[in-house]
């Protein structure tokens, strides 16, 4: 069996009671780095695997190199890397592993490499039964930290990654609802723009490296220079009375 596991945004306190229990009981943990150089056994842990080492034992994390920085789509790396990571999980199930666990940042299901490699182990051993652990999102995380309540009554909640271009941002922020854009970083300015020309620069929090010792969360504004790919930003939906979207 292979779990993918969520991890929540960084805080090892946001590991739900399941997410460690599964993480302890299996014969093999993974969990994501960059494909050069943190797959080296020196380098830095990623942000899963600090998360995990919280919970787990450090010698019983392998880790699974990914093109995580690659922007250019599908490309042949990116494919090389989710090929060469399932090939490992299924050469551990080979030699006996039962239960194999797969720790991923947020949740399993939203905007996670977990599927990815989850494809190309079902393509190898179709017999393998898959499942997801759910986790903490960063925008829940951020919602809370900010004290914004993501929706109520009949307001929609969309969320868009920033990578999809500025168009269905645009449209969501006119709408009625609570937005929340990820990967902001090299379209911050745009989205910045795009705030100011709809007048919710006021409605809108900004979250960086949420859950890590460097945590940034406050205002929109216009310095980027720092601002990480895994970067949350979250526009609150107006509300003119309690109870008045019921």
């Amino acid at each position: 069996m292979l779990t993918g596991v969520g991890v929540g945004p960084g805080d090892p306190e946001l590991l739900t009671l399941r997410a460690v229990r599964v993480l302890r009981e299996a014969d093999a943990v993974f969990v994501p780095v960059m494909d050069r150089p943190a797959a080296e056994g020196d380098a830095p842990p990623g942000r899963a695997e600090a998360t995990v080492a919280a919970h787990v034992a450090a010698d019983r994390l392998r880790r699974l190199p990914f093109a995580l920085d690659d922007r250019g789509g599908v490309t042949a790396r990116r494919e090389r890397a989710w090929d060469d990571a399932a090939r490992a999980v299924v050469a551990a199930i080979d030699a006996g592993a039962r239960s194999v666990a797969f720790a991923t940042i947020g949740d399993p299901n939203v905007y996670s490499t977990f599927g990815y490699l989850a494809h190309g182990v079902r393509a190898l051993r179709p017999a393998v039964e898959v499942r997801t652990v759910p986790g903490v999102t960063a925008m829940q995380e951020l919602a809370a930290r900010s004290g914004v309540p993501l929706c109520e009554g009949r307001e929609p909640l969309t969320l868009l990654p920033a990578t999809a271009g500025l168009a269905p941002v645009a449209d969501a922020l006119a709408g009625p609802g609570t937005v929340v854009v990820y990967k902001g970083w090299r379209r911050h300015p745009e989205l910045l723009d795009e705030l100011r020309r709809q007048d919710r620069l006021g409605d809108a929090v900004l979250g960086r490296a949420l859950g890590l010792p460097d945590e940034r969360i406050g205002p929109v504004d216009d310095d980027a220079d720092d601002l990480p790919y895994l970067s949350t930003l979250l526009v609150r939906a107006r509300r003119d009375r309690r109870g008045g979207k019921l």
